[in-house]
C-alpha cells in the first residue's frame, strides 16, 4: 500500500491518525507494511471509515469508544483484538480496575467463558506492560 498516496485522502490521513493514537504507530505500521495485495483493501477500509470516520464522531470520546470496544471484542471472543484494545483502552486512559469491571459485566451478560478469557488475556497484556 502507498501510504504517502494514501494519505492524500483526508479520511484516510485523519484515521491514520486516529489509529495511531490508540494502537501506537509500531502497531499501525507494522499492519500497514505488512499488507499485501489480498489484505490492503481491509487495510485502507479499516483506517478510512473505522478509525477516520467512526472513531472521530464527536458523540462518544476514545475513552467511551474503548470502554464500548472491550465489552463488544470480549463478548464475539477475539482475543488477538482484544490484546490490542486492552492496550489501546489504556492508551486512552482506562483504569486496570475499569477494565476488569468491563469484564466482570461481560461476565454476567456474555458468559463466564469470554470473561474468562478476557481476563487471562488483560493479565498477559498487563504483564507485557510491567515485565
Amino acid at each position: 500500500m502507498d501510504v504517502e498516496k494514501e494519505q492524500q485522502d483526508p479520511l484516510f490521513r485523519q484515521g491514520l491518525e486516529m489509529r495511531k493514537s490508540v494502537l501506537g504507530s509500531d502497531y499501525v505500521d507494522k499492519s500497514i507494511a505488512s499488507a499485501d495485495e489480498f489484505t490492503e483493501d481491509l487495510q485502507r477500509y479499516l483506517t478510512k471509515y473505522c478509525w477516520g470516520d467512526v472513531w472521530n464522531r464527536p458523540g462518544l470520546d476514545k475513552r467511551t469508544r474503548s470502554f464500548l470496544n472491550l465489552s463488544m471484542i470480549s463478548a464475539l471472543n477475539r482475543p488477538h483484538e482484544l490484546k490490542l484494545h486492552i492496550r489501546g483502552a489504556l492508551n486512552n486512559g482506562l483504569t486496570r480496575d475499569e477494565i476488569r469491571e468491563v469484564f466482570l459485566q461481560v461476565a454476567v451478560y456474555c458468559g463466564a467463558p469470554a470473561a474468562i478469557d478476557s481476563f487471562r488475556l488483560a493479565r498477559e497484556v498487563f504483564e507485557e506492560i510491567d515485565g
